[in-house]
């Protein structure tokens, strides 16, 4: 059965996501980079 999945992360690199998925038994047939947003750090005032 093929399924598709939308994945959101912080602090990730898409070889990063492969290589975990891989590693838990999950065949990965493509990863497609959607889109990237820079998160903005909070004023510590």
């Amino acid at each position: 059965m093929n399924s598709n999945f939308m994945l959101k992360v912080e602090d990730a690199k898409l070889p990063d996501i492969q290589k975990a998925l891989q590693q838990a038994g999950i065949k990965v047939r493509s990863i497609i980079e959607i889109f990237k947003e820079e998160i903005k750090k909070e004023d510590p005032r």
